[in-house]
Formats: C-alpha cells, structure tokens, sequence
C-alpha cells in the first residue's frame, strides 16, 4: 500500500476498491470533498426550511413520494427508512464485500451532490478504517433503487443499532463496537437516510472484485491450457503471432502470446513434431487463445463500465452544482447487471473448455498414449477420475448461473418501481461462477501436472517445469491413490493468489 485512498471529486480506482475491501488499506476525506459536501448541504438546508415538496426531503419515499412530511417529522422519516429497508435475509455476505460497498458509498457521497453533512462521510469512514463491518444477507436487493437493502445496513450501524463485525472477527451490537471504537453514533437529518441507501455500490463493488480476479484467473488459465497442450502432444503452431493478426482482437492475440511464451522450449512439444501424423488438435487445445482471449475481451468492457461507474455520484435526487434538486434515474443497476451477466457467461466458458481438456487427458482413447485417468495402476488406481466429475459438476453450475439475472425484471414499491435491473444478483450470481471456474483451472493444473511427469525422458518447457516444481511443493505426483479434496484446495489456493502465473512468470517473464 503506497497511501491512504483519497475521497474526492476524481473518483476511484479498481485497485483502490481492492485494496481497502481486501487489505484494510486505510481511507481519508479530502479537503475539496469536504468544501462540495459543505456546499450541497447549505442548498439542502435551505430547502429543508421551505414548504415546498422535495423528494427525499420533505416526502414520502417510492409509492410513497406524494405524501408530504411537516419538518417536526423529518427526522423520524430518515431513520424509519434505514430501519425498514434494512431486511436483507439468508446468508452473510462476506466482509471484503461490504467493506468494498462501504467505501463506494462514501465515494459517491464525498462527490457532494447528495446535500447530506461531511460528517456523515466521516463517520462511515471511520468505521471503515477501524474495521466495524456491518452484517449484510444474501437476498434483499433488486438493483432497483441501487442496493437499497444492503446499504440500508450499513447506515444502520451508524446509528449505532444492528449488528456488526467488529475488528476481532466477532458479532457484536452496532453500539458497543462503535463505543469501543470511540465513534459517536448518528442522528440522522433530511435526506441522509435516503443518501445513505440510494447507490449501486454493493453490486459495483463486487463487480471490482470479480474483475480483479477474472484478471488472474484468466492468467492462470493460459499456463493452465498451455501445459495441456504440452500434455496432449499438441502444438503451439496453432498459436503464432501471423494467425492471430488475421483475427485481430486483442485478448486473442495475448492469450496466444502467453501459450507461446509458457511453451518455449518444450522438450516434448518437440519430440512428437516430425513423426506425428495428426492434421490438428482438437478444438479445447487449438481454440484456447480465441476463447480465453473472448474472456479477455469482456473483462476489458466490463472494467470500462466500472470505471465509468466510479467515476459517478449515484443519488436520487440530487443537488447539482448550479444549486437545483433534481430526480433522477441514475440509481438503475441495469449496465452493472448486464456486464455482470456477460462476465459470468465468458468465465463459465472458461471452465467449460477446461474440463474438455481434463477429460481428454484422463481418457486413454484420446490422452496419446497416458495411462487411464492418470493412474499409478489403472484399474487398482481410480488415478483423477473424481476430479474430473467434480469439475464436471464446476461446470454444471457455472452454466446454470450463466443464464443472465438481468433480464429477470421483477415490480416492486406497488408498481412504483416496476422495472427493476437485479444487478445484485447478477454480480452475486458471477462470485460463484469465478469460484467455481478456478476450481476447475485448478484441477486442469493438477492434471496436466502429472501428464507432463508422464512424458519423461522427454523434458517440459522450462516455464512449465517451473510450474509443476512449484506444485510439487503442495502436492506429491502420481502414485497410489490418496484422499484428493486438500489436494485440490491447495491448488485452488495457489491459482487465487496468483502463484501458478508467478512460477511461470520467474521463467518466461511477464504475461499480459
């Protein structure tokens, strides 16, 4: 970490969403948010001791928006919208999740057209930076008015009611770790409950995180298909520079460079290029730079439309800079939920061509010439035969959740809201599908392994060598059969942290 994350008119970045939900990097208010929240809150006052009807201020909320609500009012308003949008149920959502929509929330609302106190803003970074994280479910939002439930959690704890996480892991009353913290609970005034819950900040948050791991999954998914290649007798000719300029997208032409680069020097890659008297490899070995590379591909959109969305203030309504109070839309999830949707299919495919290139390894009719499921003595030996129906049900899954959430509109608010995006599910529903398919590369990783063992005395490229050396730390090669599911989660391990790409990098160099 090179600093404190910086709240302020310039929005943020990816890394710095990672860096805090996942690092605990700390989080500041700059001087030029502070000056902005100062001032839309004057424009805010200033309606507020009108008479005149402003959404969020003076009224009710959705279906709700034509009754008016006398100042002596207000302040009940605000807190019985958090407590009664807060009704998520189901499954905790985990905490670099909340911590990601935490600081997204008081990014937007630091941009100062919200009308609400700076020290609304710097009570929930201060919660942030001492590590209070309130308790969230799984099932409560829609992407309607953004992530209404979700949020409405976290400004419950700064009123000090509900429940949290506090620094030592544990579940405590909202009160007592903001007393132990030294932080005084909120009163909320107009429009700040309504600030508070009325973002996109839950799902985009999830969605810095997926790209962020799409980013290395993807990486790992190269050497991965890379050392089956190798494994399988395959060549990288399928792979040069002058095939992929006559289709030229981009994530393609990276992908193909990074098998190229992982293949260099492969002993066995070059035993087999004379006497071999087979045309071409089969699609999962031949097409994986044009699939992995499509992957690539959609991750670059879907990283511009985050990019956008951290660059915006998302409220409704909001005080704009020539001091009007305007209604708007800009709370709809709908482009984080297509994204999301269209992210998941590519990483399903991810898996699915993977498993494809497992169960070709395993398969003595079409592995050229390896044992059958890799076994040590086939038919004593089950060898990988189960790691491969665990993918097998990886992939399953992944293509069950593929099916887009965001067409899945559902009316709510008596009709009020009667288009709804459901990006939180579709970015919840892409975690799943992230998981599962580095499982799958995992497993694909396990599996070429112990091929490329198979084919001595011929020697592997010296970039795979590395890789296979490096999971021999973690795993033993073949032999008799033992108890899988660690070894798998290991391997699970060393693909999320980056290690597998790291190996071969320390060979290779860098791949993109």
């Amino acid at each position: 970490m090179t600093g404190p994350v910086v709240l302020g008119a310039a929005g943020l970045s990816i890394d710095d969403v990672v860096t805090v939900a996942r690092q605990g990097g700390p989080v500041v208010v700059g001087e030029e948010a502070v000056e902005a929240l100062n001032r839309s809150h004057s424009v805010a006052t200033a309606l507020i001791d009108g008479e005149r009807a402003v959404y969020g201020l003076s009224t009710g909320f959705g279906a709700l928006a034509d009754r008016y609500i006398p100042p002596e009012q207000r302040a009940a308003l605000q807190i019985g919208l958090v407590r009664s949008h807060a009704a998520t149920v189901g499954e905790e959502v985990e905490a670099e999740v909340i911590r990601a929509m935490m600081l997204l929330r008081a990014a937007t609302l630091a941009k100062g057209f919200s009308g609400i106190r700076a020290g609304l803003v710097h009570t929930l970074v201060a919660l942030i930076n001492h590590g209070i994280t309130p308790v969230v479910r799984e099932h409560g939002s829609l992407g309607c008015s953004g992530d209404l439930a979700p949020l409405a959690h976290v400004a419950l704890a700064l009123t000090g009611e509900g429940e949290v996480i506090d620094p030592d892991g544990k579940r405590v009353p909202a009160a007592d770790a903001l007393r132990t913290a030294g932080i005084a609970a909120l009163v909320l005034e107009a429009k700040e409950g309504l600030a508070l819950t009325n973002g996109t900040d839950g799902m985009l948050g999830i969605l810095c995180l997926a790209c962020a791991d799409t980013a290395g999954l993807l990486a790992a998914a190269d050497v991965a298909a890379a050392m089956s290649v190798e494994a399988l007798l395959g060549t990288d000719q399928a792979f040069l520079p002058e095939l992929a300029a006559l289709r030229p997208h981009p994530g393609q032409a990276a992908s193909a460079a990074n098998m190229r680069r992982v293949l260099a020097g492969s002993g066995v890659v070059a035993s087999h290029l004379v006497a071999d008297t087979r045309v071409q490899d089969a699609y999962s070995l031949r097409c994986a730079p044009q699939v992995l590379g499509a992957g690539r591909d959609t991750l670059d959109h879907a990283r511009t439309v985050v990019r956008r969305e951290l660059a915006s203030a998302i409220d409704n309504p909001v005080v704009l800079a020539d001091g009007r109070v305007a209604s708007c839309g800009n709370f709809h999830g709908a482009p984080l939920g297509y994204v999301a949707d269209f992210l998941a299919i590519a990483v399903a495919d991810l898996s699915s061509i993977a498993e494809r290139r497992i169960d070709r390894q395993l398969d003595p009719a079409r592995s050229q010439g390896l044992p059958a499921f890799l076994a040590a003595d086939p038919g004593v030996d089950s060898g990988l035969m189960l790691a491969q129906y665990s993918a097998a049900a990886l992939v399953a899954d992944c293509r069950r959740l593929a099916f887009p959430a965001s067409v899945d509109s559902i009316p709510t608010s008596a009709m009020q809201e009667d288009h709804v995006s459901m990006g939180w599910a579709a970015t919840r529903k892409l975690r799943r599908v992230i998981d599962n398919a580095t499982r799958v590369v995992a497993i694909e990783l396990m599996t070429a392994a112990r091929a490329v063992e198979l084919r001595r005395p011929h020697l592997p490229a010296p970039a795979t060598a590395a890789v296979v050396a490096g999971l021999r730390q973690s795993v033993p090669g073949i032999g008799p059969d033992r108890y899988l599911a660690p070894e798998i989660d290991r391997v699970t391990g060393l693909v999320r942290s980056g290690q597998i790409v790291a190996w071969a990098e320390s060979v290779c160099g860098p791949l993109s």
